[in-house]
């Protein structure tokens, strides 16, 4: 029992990391951005809208030059026509964590065992 109380805190610390809720919101991102891509005729005028929005929250969510350099991407991927389907949000994530191997965006998590 004691060794399945000690996995599920595990798991909760590793869903609550901010790593993780920055993934989450960069997928959410994503698919706000590829809703406009399977409306037709007035798709393409929300991307004139959401470009903006997505740069401007690209920005925020990574900051430093990757954020800078990813907000301009994401900008000129929604207002091309027909990139819709690129996960921009997602791809700099993997880039900043998995890629280049970024471990947490505020510090190491201590976990502290109490042994009684």
């Amino acid at each position: 029992m004691e060794h399945l109380l000690r996995y599920i805190k595990r798991l909760k610390s590793r869903i609550m990391n901010p790593k993780y809720k920055l993934l989450r919101k960069s997928i959410f991102f994503d698919f706000i951005g590829m809703l406009s891509y399977f409306i037709p005729i007035v798709g393409p005028f929300l991307d004139l809208i959401w470009a903006p929005i997505a740069a401007s929250q690209m920005s925020k969510m990574y900051s430093g030059t990757k954020g800078k350099i990813a907000s301009v991407l994401v900008f000129l991927e929604e207002l091309s026509p027909g990139f819709d389907f690129i996960p921009t949000f997602t791809i700099t994530w993997l880039y900043i964590y998995v890629w280049k191997g970024k471990k947490e965006p505020f510090g190491e998590p201590i976990e502290v065992e109490i042994i009684k």
